[in-house]
């Protein structure tokens, strides 16, 4: 087996957070923006290193940029360009793994809960 690349530092924060990926989730696929240079090995191995879960199957989606016009001036005929390229991943997970998206650390919703209980321990007090 081939040696991973370690030195490629993907943008693996954490998953898109749309519609689409959203009802990926469902299947326990979760899609994460990833460099030009990341290969699927490469993906599956900071995936399982980030989240502490298991991989099964990686598929990548290349987007090409759209096309965009632009102006040299008032009256200059106005040029393209192309936005950047963009790389997607799909990853699936194995049965019973998941990466939590949309839930909030316990200690915000603890301090948000707290503060309330602190105005509504001063209202009664009046």
């Amino acid at each position: 087996m081939a040696e991973i690349k370690s030195d490629i530092k993907l943008n693996l924060l954490e998953p898109r957070a749309t519609e689409k990926s959203y009802l990926e989730q469902t299947n326990r696929i979760y899609v994460f923006p990833v460099k030009k240079s990341a290969s699927k090995q490469a993906i599956a191995k900071m995936v399982e290193d980030e989240f502490k879960v298991t991989v099964t199957d990686v598929r990548v989606l290349n987007r090409k940029g759209k096309k965009t016009k632009f102006s040299k001036g008032k009256h200059a005929y106005p040029g393209t360009t192309y936005r950047q390229d963009k790389k997607y991943a799909y990853v699936k997970l194995k049965q019973g793994d998941s990466i939590k998206v949309f839930e909030e650390p316990e200690d915000k919703t603890s301090a948000k809960d707290a503060k309330k209980a602190d105005k509504n321990a001063g209202k009664e007090k009046k």
